[in-house]
């Protein structure tokens, strides 16, 4: 049957507050059934949404394919590694994504550059398809804000095959009051394009995500760009007045006054 025979068939049987509900949310609720098996539109769209996330995971992370060649001489990006040397070691080994390689760790304390008040590194994590839509949008605000606030900004970070652990190796090497990671998240089969910042005052070599706070869903259904950048710079703001992070941090809104 036709998919557009079969939305006419599904819109005229289901009353409208089912209807409501299907158009408040992505998920595939009250989707219908031929039978005992989803009809054949759902799960066609299952089958791509499942496609997508998967090509999400496996995808290797081009820097300037990503973001465009202007983009990344703007922001004047550094490309580092972690230990994970393929993407089939980063899958199986998470703990080689939460460390650098010898390479990059010479090559970021070369770019340390004094007191830094906000980090930010970019991590493809679980999800390439999420760092390629998100950060031109959100990268741009983010800087811009910190510099409203008069903070100072670290190098700008790529990491390949990373793991949200890089926080404290990052907090090891350049000592910034806040760091910040900007990360691909595990795709679903809503999207494959969410994105997530995790947060963390002055990480180092044994903080474990008790020590760090996260804004997640950044995307075109979830939290836009801006409001994300907004959370972002709140929380970070919040962090450096209070002189700590993690459990004990609950976000506000908005800013506090941070003394200099």
């Amino acid at each position: 049957m036709p998919r557009e025979r079969e939305d006419r068939l599904e819109a005229r049987d289901l009353p409208e507050i089912v209807r409501r509900i299907r158009a408040r949310t992505p998920a595939r609720l009250l989707a219908g059934r031929a039978g005992a098996a989803y009809r054949t539109g759902t799960q066609l769209e299952l089958r791509e949404a499942h496609a997508t996330a998967r090509d999400a995971v496996r995808d290797e992370l081009d820097v300037r394919l990503a973001f465009g060649g202007a983009f990344v001489e703007r922001w004047k990006l550094v490309e580092l590694r972690t230990k994970a040397r393929t993407k089939e070691d980063y899958l199986l080994r998470p703990d080689l994504g939460r460390q650098f390689d010898d390479a990059s760790r010479k090559e970021l304390v070369a770019h340390a550059a004094g007191k830094i008040d906000l980090q930010i590194a970019i991590g493809d994590g679980l999800s390439v398809s999420a760092v390629a839509a998100q950060i031109p949008a959100l990268l741009p605000l983010l800087a811009d804000g910190a510099q409203r606030r008069g903070w100072k900004l670290g190098p700008l970070l790529v990491v390949q095959h990373c793991r949200v652990g890089i926080l404290n190796d990052i907090g090891d090497l350049l000592d910034p009051r806040v760091a910040v990671l900007l990360i691909g998240e595990r795709p679903g089969l809503a999207t494959a394009e969410s994105l997530s910042a995790y947060m963390a005052y002055r990480p180092r070599a044994g903080h474990t995500d008790a020590d760090r706070n996260l804004i997640s869903n950044i995307h075109a259904r979830g939290l836009s760009p801006h409001d994300a950048a907004e959370r972002i710079l709140n929380l970070a703001a919040q962090m450096m007045k209070a002189g700590k992070s993690g459990c004990e941090v609950r976000e506000e809104s908005p800013a506090p006054r941070i003394p200099q």
